[in-house]
């Protein structure tokens, strides 16, 4: 039986709400912190996808790729708004475009060979991490007073590119860590960072785009590789249009509040994914 026809309409119903606020939080998000929003994206479509029936074996795969598609526009929303403002440092991310795109595409190709638990690991391990760093982590905190230099700041525009497609970020919260540990000051690491998103979803999905194909038959109607066209039609257009509010909390507002609170939703987030995979 087709999938879209043996989902009942409540179903469907909670799935369409559920991508229509999962689209506001991840475009404020994308604009007031410098992420894409895959933080959230993809634990949300995790469970969406589980909820309608999806295969375990591509759930995770079907998630992370589509929340990378997603943060095509949105990150290009932000970052234009960013720049718009004049906090966009152009040397990090000229030095982060070559190794960026080679990072994204490989984090792709990785994740065509491992199984869906592996990533579900992954991102508990990177939500723990970050939760711990956006609670616990200090602005003044400095490694140096400017960037390394071009091959090491490439060095580890890759690895974030690797990382960041293999859990479906924009890699707009390790960009923003490494600006603000190299002496950026917040606004201008926020606003690099979207850019940096940029440069990681565009390859990133278009690899699990290819890295989906042979398992077609596993998918859901509407779905081009690991990326579900129904998930980015919603979340897309509606994260695109939330993004500049999250802009204008970013210079207007104190970002504690919210930090700490999305610490605390990481963190969630991260023991309801090890609690699935001990279970």
């Amino acid at each position: 039986m087709d999938l879209v026809s043996a989902i009942p309409l409540r179903e469907l119903v909670e799935l369409g709400l559920g991508l229509l606020a999962a689209g506001v939080i991840t475009g404020v998000l994308a604009g007031l912190f410098g992420v894409g929003g895959g933080a959230i994206i993809v634990p949300v479509l995790a469970e969406l996808f589980d909820h309608i029936g999806v295969a375990d074996s591509v759930e995770m795969q079907l998630a992370v790729g589509t929340s990378l598609a997603v943060i095509v526009p949105t990150s290009l929303r932000s970052f234009r708004a960013h720049r718009a403002r004049g906090t966009i440092d152009e040397a990090a991310l000229k030095a982060w475009i070559l190794p960026v795109a080679l990072g994204a595409a490989a984090g792709a190709a990785i994740a065509a060979f491992v199984t869906s638990d592996a990533l579900k690991a992954v991102f508990a391990v990177f939500a723990l991490a970050m939760s711990a760093n956006l609670l616990f982590g200090r602005e003044s905190w400095r490694l140096s007073s400017d960037l390394p230099s071009r091959v090491v700041t490439g060095v580890w525009g890759f690895v974030i590119a690797v990382l960041s497609a293999l859990i479906g970020i924009g890699g707009g919260t390790l960009g923003t860590l490494f600006l603000q540990l190299h002496g950026r000051p917040i606004h201008t690491a926020i606003g690099t960072s979207s850019g940096l998103g940029a440069l990681i979803s565009i390859p990133a999905a278009l690899g699990y785009v290819i890295a989906g194909w042979p398992h077609m038959a596993e998918l859901p109607p509407l779905s081009l590789g690991f990326v579900s066209l129904v998930g980015v039609a919603i979340l897309a257009p509606v994260s695109v249009l939330s993004a500049p509010l999250g802009v204008r909390i970013a210079h207007g507002l104190s970002r504690r509040t919210l930090t700490i609170a999305f610490g605390l939703f990481l963190t969630l987030v991260s023991a309801r994914f090890f609690y699935d995979l001990a279970t």
